[in-house]
């Protein structure tokens, strides 16, 4: 009665039948509990009611089928414990209960089932340790699947003595301590399946597994192993898949693994490895997945990978490698992902490499590739994949990207490309994400587009664009951060443009004007006194100056710092190292590996607009250079990952040391606070070639260093006024409490405006000393 599509409860009627040997309903949609009346045909060796909807316990009364040899509940939605009555069923080969929702510890007699040969119980909530004897028990067991439980404790040395076993599948469990050596005693075991779990041993354990001439899987992925891979995993010769990232591996990857020549997949991603890709690595010839991603691996791109004629995957991510990539790259046809992002690559991306046909996702970003893209990117038709962002990528968009049909994902941002959009982008039937951020682009943005149905995130700010903004398809739906900073685009009022001039009236601004100009003069009276000490201040202190840039010059390169290097700086961070908080995201304390301390700002990505808000802050700190304003270090950006790695301060914000009990700030350092706040606002709106209106002047967004020296924060909503403008209206204006409410409301900030809003800040640093 298998595939039958049956409904309902397991029949009844099947009891009838006392001499029934073999019953297996699987894969159907029974329901309902399991009826005592099957547990009662005593003449059952095969029971198999898998792959339904079965709820409930598994009845005590199971152990009454003394002649079963194979029993399998398996992917049903059955609860409690494992009845102790399966331990009677002393003929049992096979026992398959995966997938359920049972719970608590495997009853001790079913490791003394000598027929058994099969034991899954794999994808519940089993606890408790395994027994120390579990090898003394199971002579004949082939199989041990116990993946997906909470399994505790350490693995018991006894299972060396399954003499029989070919296939232990401990996955995603909580095991701990170390591996036994005495593993190499399973001559015939084929698959070792340990990772997910907590064992943190060194790896003494593979030289012995060279007496294993079967095994084919090693899987040791995500346990804290903090060890070197010793040269004898070179002994394993009859390996196909070598699995162990996020193991925290150090040092060299040793040149023996060239002797793996049955090795299909090396994965190693997520580690601590450095030096180069071993030579050696050419010899395996039948490999198809190679992931190195996410480690200190450094060295030019290893020549020896285009020997790889089977190469599918090649992850070379998040390393420090460097140099140009070799046009033999192209010659590996065979491969389908290519990851190379964030590295410190250069020179004009091979040619060749557009020759791939057949390849799925080509993902270069966070290099320094300059060049323009030729018209042969078109010939990458089976592409669902073009990441090309954070280069130096110059020259027009090629329209033959527009014949990427199969194309979901295509980024661009963060380069130096100029020209139009091209208008056959509109033929990318599958686009999902279309990244353009941060160009020279210029021109219209194609009506074309709209057609593009599945198209949801779309960023074309700060470039040059003009002209009206589609309004149909997916851009009824897009948010105003996909246009930002682009002076002649027009459109509708929600993508915070200016309307069209065809379809509205000039309207005049004279009553804004005049309402500024009340504003402005009720303030600057209110704090003129104070006004007139910090420029005072100011002035002595140019006297002293020769260039306030001096002592923040920039650096040639910015340093590359992985996630994985931030998430050890702040100890995976962890609760101890919080900064602060607020709507964008977190912020921590972390050490580099260099000893350097750092502060760490961690953005929100589920929340909308964080990706503007990244890439603003990012634009704006890298181009300006100020000794008052917050010095950027790098930062560290991936698709679900956004960080800015700032200079620490140890005094933390203003806002902190205002209320503090421990701290009280006295005349002068408030008064030197102000005059740094002042300095560094004059240097937003007259030093740099745009002027920067920040948005979010308050006492929190001031943070001091060792010498109480104040330093501006926090670019997120910051605005850039084009020469023309005085004006700029915002919707995120968060400078709450500090200016007057109708400029809250209305959303107009100026450079006169946030002057105000220091001086508001000003009297409120006097008002609390005074």
């Amino acid at each position: 009665m298998d595939y039958n599509k049956l409904t309902g409860s397991v029949p009844n009627m099947i009891s009838r039948l006392h001499k029934l040997e073999y019953l297996s309903m699987e894969r159907n949609k029974l329901t309902g509990s399991i009826p005592l009346s099957i547990l009662n045909i005593s003449s059952l060796q095969y029971l198999s009611i898998g792959e339904n909807k079965l709820e409930g316990p598994l009845p005590r009364e199971v152990g009454n089928l003394s002649m079963l040899q194979v029993l399998d509940f398996s992917m049903n939605n059955l609860t409690g414990v494992i009845p102790d009555g399966i331990s009677n069923l002393q003929e049992l080969e096979d026992l398959s209960l995966s997938y359920n929702n049972f719970k608590g510890s495997i009853p001790i007699g079913i490791f003394n089932i000598s027929f058994l040969i099969y034991l899954q119980l794999a994808g519940n909530h089993i606890s408790a340790n395994l027994p120390s004897t579990i090898g003394h028990g199971l002579p004949n067991v082939e199989g041990i699947h116990l993946s997906g439980n909470n399994i505790n404790g350490v693995l018991p040395s006894s299972i060396s003595n399954m003499s029989k076993l070919m296939y232990l599948e401990l996955y995603r469990n909580e095991l701990t301590g170390s591996i036994p050596e005495s593993l190499g005693n399973l001559r015939l075991l084929e698959v070792l399946g340990l990772s997910s779990n907590s064992f943190n041993s060194e790896l003494s354990f593979i030289t012995p597994l060279a007496n294993c001439k079967y095994l084919r899987k090693l899987i040791l992925s995500s346990n804290p192993l903090n060890a070197m891979l010793p040269k004898s995993i070179g002994n394993l010769s009859s390996l196909e898949m070598f699995l162990a990232t996020g193991c925290n591996l150090k040092g060299y990857i040793p040149n023996e693994v060239g002797n793996l020549r049955n090795l299909s997949s090396l994965e190693l991603e997520d580690n601590d490895f450095n030096g180069i890709v071993p030579m050696t690595i050419s010899s395996l010839k039948n490999l198809q997945r190679l992931s190195l991603g996410a480690n200190r691996i450094s060295g030019p791109f290893p020549i020896a990978l285009c020997e790889l004629s089977n190469l599918a995957l090649l992850n070379l991510s998040q390393n420090q490698m460097w140099g140009s990539l070799p046009s033999c790259l192209g010659d590996v046809t065979s491969l389908r992902e290519v990851s190379l992002d964030s590295n410190n690559f250069i020179a004009i991306i091979p040619s060749s490499l557009w020759t791939l046909k057949d390849i799925l996702k080509l993902n270069l970003s966070s290099n320094f590739f300059n060049g323009s893209l030729p018209l042969e990117v078109g010939n990458l038709k089976a592409a669902i994949l073009l990441d090309l962002s954070w280069n130096q990528i110059l020259g027009n968009i090629p329209s033959t990207l527009g014949s990427l049909q199969k194309l979901t994902h295509l980024f661009l941002a963060h380069n130096r490309i100029e020209g139009s959009i091209p208008e056959a982008f509109g033929g990318l039937k599958s686009l999902e994400v279309l990244d353009l951020l941060y160009n020279n682009l210029s021109g219209v943005i194609p009506k074309s587009l709209e057609a593009l149905k599945y198209l949801h995130s779309f960023n074309v700010s700060f470039n040059r664009l003009h002209g009206e903004i589609p309004n149909e398809g997916p851009f009824v739906h897009l948010p105003y951060q996909s246009f930002m900073s682009n002076e002649g685009l027009c459109g509708n009022s929600q993508n915070h443009v200016p309307i069209c001039p065809s379809n509205s009236k000039d309207r005049s601004k004279s009553k804004k004007e005049r309402l500024i100009w009340v504003v402005v003069a009720s303030s600057v009276f209110s704090v003129i006194g104070l006004a007139s000490a910090i420029v005072f201040l100011m002035m002595r202190r140019r006297g002293k100056t020769t260039n306030i840039e001096d002592d923040w010059l920039p650096e040639v390169a910015p340093q590359r710092i992985s996630y994985y290097e931030l998430q050890r700086a702040t100890q995976g961070f962890d609760g101890n190292n919080l900064l602060g908080s607020g709507s964008f995201g977190s912020v921590y304390k972390g050490t580099l590996a260099d000893g350097m301390i750092v502060a760490v700002k961690v953005f929100n990505v589920q929340m909308e607009g964080t990706f503007q808000t990244f890439d603003r802050e990012c634009d704006i700190l890298r181009n300006l250079r100020h000794k008052n304003l917050t010095k950027i270090i790098t930062s560290c950006c991936n698709l679900d990952f956004k960080a800015l790695i700032l200079e620490y301060m140890p005094n933390e914000s203003l806002d902190k040391l205002l209320y503090s009990r421990d701290y009280c700030l006295n005349i002068m350092q408030r008064l030197n606070i102000m005059v740094d706040v002042a300095s560094a606002l004059e240097y937003l709106h007259h030093g740099y070639s745009v002027p920067v209106i920040h948005c979010d002047l308050k006492p929190s967004n001031v943070l001091l260093d060792n010498d109480m020296v104040g330093h501006l924060t926090d670019f997120g909503i910051a605005k850039l006024l084009t020469k023309e403008e005085s004006i700029a209206h915002t919707t995120t204006f968060a400078t709450i409490g500090y200016i007057a409410p109708e400029y809250g409301m209305e959303g107009l900030v100026s450079k006169r405006l946030m002057f105000i809003v220091m001086a508001s800040c000003c009297w409120k640093l006097y008002k609390e000393e005074t």
